[in-house]
């Protein structure tokens, strides 16, 4: 008996070792990550990567969890395999994660660990780029707005405040990520110090700074910088890989790469696939074979490479960086950035492209590319009720009052946190009129209303209006939109919005204001049901919200909304901020994900600066605006 289950019991060893011989080759590259026995992490030896003592070259690409809805994660990913990517980076945004001050958020949409752990599940590696700034077109580089209520705040510096809230703020990420570490049995082989600090160096111990916090708190992978051209010669440091960032080769990088690094493995942290797009400006495009033929040449030279961007995505809500250098300009909502995958990912020709290269660097076909979701034209959406802002002012409740103009994120709103985003209203009484001026002191753009009558907008060119003389006190308006903090540049810590100085009337300083706080966040959207609205044929002046329902009588699937009739404003569906809209374009649609609609009737709210749209239609397509190339 023992003899015939000894016999059994070694057939059945034979069988699973033959079916685990068989099947390794389809099994999931994430089954690996638990079957390698982890011993030595990502190295940079003999001008090479290894991993575990074997050679590995990084075929990277970005794409941010927090641009993406989380339902979309793993399709996103999937995607990316199947392109032959074997790694995947991302930034983490701060602003979004501490939107108020010791108040930490990494849940739903915010929720990292989740998305760490999808990574591991599809077989990607990952390069995490903490910050704690990220530029990425994204508002203040990602830094949270409450920062600046410090008037002396020098950002990304060693200056106290700022030092001691990136402690507080990485003693919350930290423990969250380290357990995703290779070392630990995750997906993350390497961790970025801080981003492109050497094109802004105002602080020559801020990178160690950011290094020992980082080691302090548990990351033992492999860290990095990245900078562009003009900040790699500042921005590397002393056991730390240095990686470069460009669109066009340019050899002397290389070469100056070689000088302060010796015999370590070339990575071109950032090969930008596109570009951004900025409001008044053109989309962006980025020639496909240019592009191809560029990341070719970086493997022709033994070099890694992370695409950026692999796949854009979206800037939801109000949360669109800027750029300042001779003038303010603000990015648009979409991020599609003209990458391999669109704003919705889908596939473009880069994607193909791009896959037939990547696969020569692997002896097995690369999986599928997985099925596109379907994109639905709903038709039109039927406008059917509005409200004017001035109805709803009481909403966001009494007033503060302040004999001085007082800046956004100094405001007392927020449990001690400021305004961050959205629009503030500054309310005074005048007598008379005559020229309006504001000296640069409005940020970034205002409407100006006398007597409930619009009388002109004024922002960074256009700094004075003409108020009609009229014997009489009259109230005064200044609707201020925050259009996007600068996220590059020296301008980073000039970023306080509203009303920053004194603004004049007939060379007097205006006094004695009453100022609303309008960041449009949740609660205020959900109050605005609970008032009286009227027809939309009788409210058609803004600023004005306007209010439709969405039919989807089927399984929802993504669309667009066409904005094309309308002027400048802010689209909400089911209560979330889809972001912003301008008939300056380039852009001329916003993105609506799917998972963010309902079976049945879905709620569009739209707030309207300027005057009421014709018509509204979801559509099936995106309209990005007029193209210029890059070069």
């Amino acid at each position: 008996m023992r003899r015939e289950q000894r016999r059994r019991l070694t057939a059945l060893c034979l069988l699973l070792l033959v079916a685990f011989l068989v099947l390794r080759p389809r099994l999931p590259d994430s089954f690996s990550f638990r079957m390698w026995s982890r011993h030595k992490g990502l190295l940079a030896e003999d001008g090479q990567f290894l991993l575990e003592d074997e050679p590995l070259r990084i075929l990277g690409g970005s794409m941010h969890y927090f641009r993406i809805p989380k339902e979309y994660w793993k399709d996103r990913m999937m995607k990316m395999k199947a392109c032959g990517l074997n790694t995947l980076t991302t930034y983490v945004p701060w602003n979004l994660h501490e939107a108020q001050r010791g108040k930490f958020d990494f849940s739903e949409n915010l929720d990292l660990g989740t998305y760490l752990d999808i990574a591991a599940q599809v077989g990607l590696w990952v390069i995490l780029r903490p910050g704690p700034y990220i530029c990425s077109e994204w508002d203040l580089g990602g830094l949270p707005s409450w920062l600046l209520r410090d008037k002396d705040m020098q950002l990304r510096t060693t200056y106290k405040g700022f030092a001691e809230a990136t402690e507080a703020y990485f003693n919350q990420l930290l423990p969250r990520v380290v357990r995703h570490q290779y070392s630990r049995g995750g997906a993350i082989i390497a961790v970025q110090v801080e981003n492109e600090y050497g094109s802004y160096a105002k602080d020559a111990n801020y990178l160690e700074f950011i290094k020992t916090a980082l080691l302090r708190r548990g990351i033992v992978e492999m860290l990095l910088t990245s900078d562009n051209k003009d900040g790699i010669s500042s921005g590397s440091m002393e056991g730390v890989l240095a990686t470069i960032n460009f669109q066009k080769i340019e050899p002397i990088l290389f070469t100056y790469l070689e000088s302060i690094q010796g015999n370590k493995p070339v990575m071109v942290m950032e090969y930008w696939t596109g570009w951004f797009d900025h409001w008044g400006g053109d989309h962006h495009v980025f020639d496909v074979d240019q592009m191809v033929s560029t990341v070719s040449d970086v493997l022709t030279k033994g070099a890694s490479i992370n695409l950026y961007m692999f796949h854009g995505g979206t800037n939801f809500g109000f949360m669109n960086g800027a750029l300042h250098f001779h003038e303010y300009r603000s990015d648009v909502t979409s991020y599609d950035y003209d990458a391999p995958l669109t704003e919705a990912g889908d596939y473009t020709s880069k994607y193909f492209k791009l896959r037939e290269l990547f696969s020569k660097q692997y002896s097995e076909p690369l999986l599928p590319a997985p099925a596109l979701f379907t994109k639905t034209a709903y038709g039109a959406v039927t406008m059917k009720r509005s409200l004017s802002l001035w109805d709803a002012l009481h909403l966001t409740g009494e007033p503060f009052k302040s004999e001085l103009p007082v800046n956004m994120e100094n405001l007392p709103v927020n449990d001690g946190n400021g305004q961050s985003y959205g629009y503030t209203l500054y309310e005074t009484v005048i007598y008379g009129g005559g020229k309006f001026q504001t000296k640069g002191n409005v940020r970034d753009r205002a409407q100006v209303f006398v007597s409930g009558q619009s009388v002109g907008f004024v922002d960074y060119k256009n700094q004075e209006l003409d108020i009609a003389e009229v014997p009489g006190y009259r109230k005064l308006r200044i609707l201020i939109e925050n259009c996007g903090r600068v996220n590059y540049g020296v301008k980073i810590n000039d970023q306080r919005k509203g009303l920053v100085g004194d603004v004049f009337l007939r060379d007097v300083p205006l006094r004695n204001y009453k100022i609303y706080s309008l960041d449009m966040n949740s609660t205020f959207m959900n109050s605005l049901n609970n008032i009286q609205w009227s027809d939309v044929s009788e409210e058609k002046k803004g600023p004005v919200f306007c209010q439709g329902a969405l039919q989807v009588n089927y399984s929802p699937t993504d669309t667009y909304l066409s904005m094309k009739s309308w002027k400048k404003g802010v689209v909400f569906v089911n209560g979330k901020n889809l972001g912003r809209y301008w008939d300056i374009g380039p852009q001329e649609t916003l993105y609506v994900p799917g998972t963010w609609l309902w079976l049945g009737v879905n709620t569009i709210t739209i707030y309207e600066e300027q005057e009421v749209g014709s018509a509204l239609y979801s559509v099936d397509s995106p309209h990005l605006g007029r193209t210029q190339y890059v070069d």
